[in-house]
This record gives structure tokens, sequence and C-alpha cells, in this order.
């Protein structure tokens, strides 16, 4: 019999709400509605794994600042680097260490990446030397290291083409982003960044804190630094014998009410599957830029004419009116000390993650810049989260000697905190950076170096070198030991080397 029509009652909207779970996946998958492989990456994907995570186990042993981390393509293994110079490779989820090696730098290790499809056995290094270089793991467990290239600065990020196991890039401290191929053990010099976007005249260089490649589009990769422009090239548009002008970005992101402001850098950038950029800047917020939704390779040649619900306007350099999305902000996290990274986390890029100043992993829903999750992580701050290639687990590192895992086994789920709550946190304050006295002299003479070499205003590591001099004459004197009892709040000024 044909029955009449219903509005639908509190069992259908509460089937409509479990169909945003779990639940009514599963019950596709086993009719065949969904395939497998979509399941598990929903599945793996959920929120309620993100209000699960917990810390699984804490790999400890390093002597120094851990300063990098990152997984394998299968995301069994672990690699971590430290201001101890060494690199480890671990089994995470057990806490063994397989393989430690010395990276061959003479500074501290800045980052550590396994290149892809070459059996973990091909792994690539910057550090505070400014030096990139190879290690490649032999039979037996020797590794041999080899210098691929320098920077004239600390050099602070890698980016490894995805899929490739030959091409990565470097950015460094002195404004050069370099293009190495191992199937040559070459590096090109492509550019040097300038802090002026005019292709004409000179400026100064930008340091470089962070590069990273589109992996829908392997062409193109970002970098960012002591400025508000996050800049994308396209490695096509380079000519290898050096008659182009490659140092001209073919687009630029910076949020409308930073372009002219001088006091903010970039820390962070990452790309998502969907070719969003996300970036980091020191001393404010993180933004999330649609695919094409930058200012344009010359933003100073158009002018921002309004603001409307969400999106913003500009007036191209040809006269056309042309309405831009405005970029989803994150809030709530302390990016002033540090160079902290900035990630997405879950199969589908769900989420947004990045370390604070407090010492907490700030979680964010992507889509809508909700605020989820604030988890202790360190001691004192969070510089790096790496997600699992696969799974909803993350590693974290920062001034802390360990690596810090997390997986959602959490029996009960994180209660629902207002950003606003959180408390401010109670610190010891402790000589985390440096294990001996000898280590504190080496950072004065080269800091020493970096203020001869520039012309630039030096009072900055002026001021790092008196608060050194300070740290070594009390070491001296017994005055101070690396497990101080004095506590400080968030608030409170204190002396950190990145």
């Amino acid at each position: 019999m044909r029955r009449p029509w219903r509005h639908p009652g509190p069992a259908a909207a509460a089937a409509a709400v479990a169909r945003r779970h779990g639940a009514a996946d599963l019950c596709l998958r086993e009719v065949g509605d969904l395939l497998p492989r979509h399941f598990a990456r929903r599945a793996a994907g959920s929120e309620d794994l993100v209000m699960r995570l917990q810390i699984h186990r804490k790999l400890d042993r390093h002597t120094g600042c851990v300063n990098t981390v990152g997984f394998n393509e299968v995301g069994d293994t672990l690699i971590s680097g430290s201001d101890d110079q060494m690199v480890m490779l671990w089994d995470w989820d057990t806490g063994a260490v397989k393989l430690e090696f010395h990276s061959g730098h003479g500074g501290n290790v800045f980052q550590a990446r396994f290149m892809p499809c070459r059996d973990d056995r091909t792994i690539v290094t910057c550090a505070a030397d400014g030096e990139v270089r190879l290690a490649k793991i032999q039979d037996g467990g020797d590794v041999s290291t080899t210098l691929l290239g320098e920077h004239g600065g600390r050099a602070h990020n890698l980016a490894v083409e995805p899929s490739s196991p030959y091409i990565f890039y470097s950015c460094g401290e002195d404004g050069l982003v370099q293009h190495f191929d191992l199937r040559t053990n070459t590096a090109t010099k492509l550019f040097l960044c300038r802090s002026s976007l005019r292709k004409s005249g000179l400026a100064s260089c930008v340091h470089l804190n962070a590069i990273a490649i589109d992996p829908r589009n392997p062409n193109l990769f970002a970098v960012g630094g002591s400025n508000a422009y996050a800049r994308v090239y396209d490695i096509r548009k380079h000519k290898w014998d050096g008659s182009s002008d490659f140092a001209h970005p073919s687009d630029c992101y910076c949020p409308p009410h930073l372009v002219d402001d001088k006091r903010v850098g970039i820390t962070g950038l990452a790309f998502s599957h969907l070719s969003e950029l996300l970036v980091s800047y020191n001393e404010e917020n993180i933004y999330l830029f649609p695919k094409n939704g930058g200012l344009g390779s010359d933003p100073k040649s158009s002018i921002k004419i309004g603001a409307n619900e969400g999106y913003k306007s500009t007036m191209a350099a040809s006269g056309q009116d042309i309405a831009q999305p405005a970029p989803q902000v994150y809030v709530g996290h302390c990016n002033r000390k540090t160079v902290k990274r900035v990630t997405f986390i879950g199969p589908n890029d769900e989420y947004v993650a990045s370390g604070s100043d407090c010492g907490r992993i700030f979680i964010w829903r992507k889509r809508d810049g909700r605020f989820l999750r604030a988890m202790e992580g360190d001691e004192c701050i969070v510089n790096c989260i790496e997600p699992h290639p696969h799974d909803m687990t993350i590693a974290s590192s920062g001034i802390d000697n360990d690596v810090k895992m997390w997986t959602p086994s959490a029996i009960e789920r994180a209660p629902v905190v207002n950003i606003e709550e959180l408390r401010p946190r109670k610190r010891r304050a402790k000589l985390w950076h440096f294990d001996l006295p000898e280590l504190l002299i080496q950072h004065l003479l080269a800091s020493e170096r970096r203020q001869q070499s520039t012309e630039e205003d030096s009072s900055e590591d002026l001021e790092d070198s008196t608060g050194l001099l300070s740290l070594v004459l009390r070491a001296a004197d017994g005055s101070m030991s690396s497990t101080d009892d004095e506590e400080i709040s968030d608030g409170s000024e204190e002396f950190t080397v990145n």
C-alpha cells in the first residue's frame, strides 16, 4: 500500500547528522555505494580522531633541540634532525632507533628529508652552517655524506619535488634559492629573492625561511621570508643558460592589510592538494589563500579599492576590476620567537596545524577556521608539526630534546575549549639550547661574523651576543644550571636561538 508523504521527524534529522559521521559511511561501503579507498580516507579525516589525539610515545635520544621531523613514504619510519648535528631514523611506533649518524654539518640541523622512491636510503639535509648535504645509507648501515651546495647564511628549508627521486630545492637567509638534481649532484643558483618586486633597480635580499612545492603542479613553488609577500615561481620559465630574469615571481600572495606592513615576515608555507597556499606570519596570524587567489606578479601595480562580504577587490594594471575571495584566517596561536612551520593534517588536508610560543599545538578546521584543539606539546615552544602520509598521526618537536608522537588513541574526546579560555602556561626557564658552554661561545663567534659581514642594522645580533655572553658567564660561575627552577609565563622575555 502506498503511504502518504510525511515531513521528516527527529529520527530522520538524526540520520542526517549521522551521515556526516562514520556509521552512515560504513553502511554505504557495505552495500557497495562507497569505495573502500574513499571510506578509509573519510574515516582517517574524521574530526572525532582529531579530538582523541594524545601522546603515543616520546622519542628521546637527541641531546639538543629537535628542529625537523618527517615521515618516509610508507609512514613506518620517522627522520629527525637536531642541534646536536645528528640525524636519526626511528621506528616511531616502538620508539626504537633504526639508525643514527652525524649529518656532516658544522651547525644545527634545520631540515632532513627522505628522497622519494629511493628505498629510504637517500637523505638530504640543510643546517645553520649554510650547507646542503646528501647522505647515502650503504649496506650494513654505513652512511656517507657529501656537500651539494652552500648558502651565505643559515639554510632553513628544503622542498622535495613530490614523487621525484632526484629534484629538490633549498632556501636560506642569504635570499638565495637553489635547485638540485641528484642525477648529476649539481646545484643551480636560480635567483636572489629581493624585497622589491620590480624588475629594475637594486633592493635588499629577503632572508628566506620557507619554501614549498605545489603537489598538484610541481612546476610551481613558493618562498617566503622577511617580508609580507609569499612569492610563487614557475620553474618552466627558468632558462638553464641563465638568460632569463627568473627572479620575478609569477604570482604573489599577501593579506590586503599586510601589503605595506614592514614589521611582519613569513615563517612557514604549505600547499594543499587543491593548490591552496597556507602562509604563517610572525607577530600575526595564519592565512589560507585559494588557488589563483594572489595579487599578481606585481602587486604594486594593483590598487586595493574596497572589500565586501569576504571579497577583496583590486584594480589590475590593465584597468580591469577583479574580485577575489578573502583568505581564510586562523587565529589564537603565538608566533614571535622562533621560525615555526605550518602544515595541513588529514588525508584530504581537512585541518590546519601550527606550533606556538606557549608550547602548545594548535589545530583548526580548514574550511571555516574554527579552532578545535590546543595540545601541550613542549616545555617551551613547538616549532615543527609533521603529519603522517596516510593516518591521523602527527609528530611534533620544538625546544625539548625529544619528538612527540600523537595518535587518536584517547578513550574520551577532548573537551571543546574556546580559544579565549586558554590560560597562560608556567614554564621552567632553563638553558635548553646548549649542553656545553663551548657551543655558546661558537654561537657568539658566528654572531660576531654576521655582524661584521652585513651593512644592515646589527642591533638584534648585538642583543643576542650580550645575552649569550651573560649566559656563558653565569654558566662559568655555576650560577645557572640546565634545570634552573625559575618559572616564567608566556608574556615574559626569554632568550631563544633558532
